[in-house]
């Protein structure tokens, strides 16, 4: 997001800052790292009741997918995946080996959905699941959980649940956690989207999954890396004390998002996101190919993501980040309006 990060978060950082930056009082003792605890509280008033010694912490979320991967699946087995998708989460199942078996997102006129018998009809050994979803913006619903849920319990398919932007959910649609169906979740998460904190490096990862937890708890200390200091004082910052900085960021970003609905060219359309600070945009009409975004760069001067990025279903399409100032946010809708009357 286009940002500062809130008072809470420099705050803490300031007050590390001045006591030192020797060893933190956890290194030797990971159980005594505050962000289990924090983070435990944080879902049980989600309704979720999380055992703190079941809580890793990661340096971020791409690092703990690729970790739960290595020790729950094996090169050549297939991991699902609703697409469009987060690029990072296509390369890496390349790049481990995995095969990917798409799962389509299905555009309806009240929406963005998927097919869950398309999963059940040939059930992975994984399912990465984004939820919110990234790039479409979905919250998904109870009813759509519990059939993934349903699938995965009968086939004994391991979930890897990518809850990153389950703060920024829009009402009245509300972020349901994977883990309140499916208790074998591997859910992951991170202050990193909502408070703006992705340089810092530092994601959660709850292990529901004791296959998981005991392969973890074979490896050695330290093997996967660990964590500064510093990213664990404002990611607890954040989640203890950021909830009013929180509560004005979704108001702007509410307020963007109905902008971009409001002032989209013709020929581009796109469902309101229910979460996330993304508008996943279909620019088909506009007979540009599979990657609008490379002629608003070129015409307009604006920098969106390429569809083609997020993999199969991409093309034709962009991603739009509304998170920043209205003026910028106008000045950007302007631009894609005049490169698009351009295109036709």
């Amino acid at each position: 997001m286009d940002y500062p990060s809130a008072p809470p978060i420099r705050a803490a950082i300031q007050e590390r800052l001045e006591l030192g930056l020797g060893y933190p009082h956890w290194d030797d003792a990971p159980d005594l790292n505050p962000l289990r605890e924090v983070f435990t509280e944080r879902m049980r008033r989600q309704g979720v009741a999380f055992a703190p010694a079941d809580v890793r912490v990661f340096t971020e979320l791409i690092q703990a997918l690729q970790v739960v991967l290595h020790l729950g699946t094996e090169p050549g087995d297939t991991v699902a995946l609703h697409t469009p998708a987060y690029p990072p989460f296509l390369d890496t199942i390349s790049a481990m080996g995995r095969r990917l078996r798409p799962i389509p997102m299905i555009d309806t006129p009240d929406g963005w959905t998927f097919d869950t018998e398309r999963l059940a009809a040939a059930p992975p050994a994984a399912l990465i699941l984004v939820n919110p979803h990234n790039p479409t913006g979905r919250a998904f619903t109870r009813d759509e959980l519990a059939g993934l849920a349903e699938i995965a319990d009968r086939h004994g398919v391991l979930v890897i649940s990518d809850e990153i932007h389950s703060d920024l959910a829009y009402e009245p649609h509300r972020h349901i956690p994977f883990a309140t169906l499916h208790e074998r979740t591997v859910t992951l998460t991170s202050a990193s989207k909502a408070f703006n904190l992705a340089g810092l490096r530092c994601s959660v990862a709850h292990v529901g999954d004791a296959r998981i937890r005991e392969a973890l708890a074979a490896m050695p200390p330290q093997f996967f890396g660990e964590v500064s200091s510093l990213s664990v004082v404002a990611t607890v910052a954040a989640w203890k004390e950021g909830g009013a900085w929180l509560a004005e960021a979704r108001e702007t970003l509410a307020r963007n998002r109905d902008l971009v609905k409001d002032s989209l060219p013709p020929g581009v359309r796109h469902h309101s996101p229910e979460a996330t600070y993304l508008a996943w945009l279909d620019c088909r009409e506009l007979g540009l190919g599979d990657d609008p975004a490379a002629h608003f760069l070129a015409d307009g001067k604006i920098m969106l993501s390429n569809g083609p990025a997020f993999g199969p279903g991409g093309e034709g399409f962009a991603r739009l980040n509304f998170a920043t100032s209205g003026p910028i946010l106008t000045d950007v809708l302007q631009r894609l309006n005049d490169s698009a009357s351009r295109a036709t």
